[in-house]
């Protein structure tokens, strides 16, 4: 049901109701305010009756209404949760109910709720496939649990580029300690991410902690600084890249080195005052100068 006409509704309702007694209140007479009293008295009425009217049951109402005063982007939760349970077939409804609970911060909820839709209408959908399997994460604290993996699984096979799927079946094999499976995951991904989206950092920087583990499983953190230095070598275009360099260099105890690096940083970003000013900003704070 559409709210459009539900809040139309209550503003000329209430833009009348104004219009009609604010005058009427200045009045002294009896006369006046029995009239106020009376536009007051059709306006409950109106209202009473046009919400009754839109919504059909009064009680529905009063959660509608309840939806709609909260300050989180699930206002219209009450409304999907009346449709799936007056309509159980209701795919879209299914699923936009799972959406609004993820919006919410509710991916328990959503898991439900988009079970039902894949019970419904089965695997294959890589959109619904994969914002099942997101769901289970979120409400498994970022651990990729089996059930996960499965959706994760046919979405690929629905759409063997989907992105989100390969980013958690790669976390998934770097949980199982598959650390080859995991390499491969990701760099298929990081051949189809630009280097301008934040995924792409995210790779980069997840993939040199798998390559740079030693040979019992720990990372390395020297190999990983000298990876993150031979990246922004290739492409120094990276105003954060160059701060944690320096920041790596002087934990390690190369300050010699971490200052090349702000050397570099500041020629690469030579015209770019607030990259300029972030590195002094770090220089100071990792006093490199």
């Amino acid at each position: 049901m559409s709210l459009v006409p539900v809040i139309g509704f209550v503003v000329v309702a209430l833009l009348a109701v104004a219009f009609a007694a604010v005058p009427l209140w200045r009045m002294q007479e009896k006369k006046g305010r029995a009239l106020l009293l009376g536009a007051i008295a059709l306006f409950m009425l109106a209202i009473g009756g046009g919400t009754y009217f839109f919504v059909g049951r009064p009680h529905l109402a009063e959660r509608a209404a309840a939806g709609l005063d909260i300050h989180e982007l699930n206002g219209l939760v009450p409304y999907l949760i009346q449709r799936v349970r007056a309509h159980p077939e209701d795919v879209r409804a299914w699923r936009y109910l799972g959406q609004a609970y993820m919006a919410a911060g509710d991916p328990r909820d959503a898991v439900k709720a988009l079970a039902k839709l894949i019970a419904l209408t089965g695997k294959g959908d890589a959109g619904v496939d994969t914002a099942y399997g997101e769901a289970m994460v979120a409400d498994n604290e970022g651990q990729v649990p089996p059930e996960a993996e499965d959706a994760f699984n046919a979405a690929l096979k629905a759409d063997p580029k989907n992105g989100p799927a390969r980013f958690y079946l790669g976390l998934a094999k770097a949980g199982h300690n598959d650390r080859a499976g995991a390499i491969a995951m990701w760099q298929s991904l990081l051949a189809d991410v630009p280097a301008t989206a934040p995924l792409h950092q995210i790779l980069v920087d997840r993939l040199a902690m798998l390559t740079s583990q030693g040979p019992g499983g720990a990372p390395n953190p020297k190999a990983m600084v000298a990876m993150l230095a031979e990246r922004l070598k290739a492409d120094p275009n990276d105003a954060l890249g160059w701060v944690r360099l320096m920041r790596a260099y002087t934990v390690l105890g190369e300050t010699d080195k971490a200052k090349e690096a702000l050397a570099s940083a500041r020629k690469a970003f030579a015209d770019n005052k607030d990259a300029q000013t972030a590195f002094t900003t770090a220089a100071k704070a990792l006093k490199l100068e």
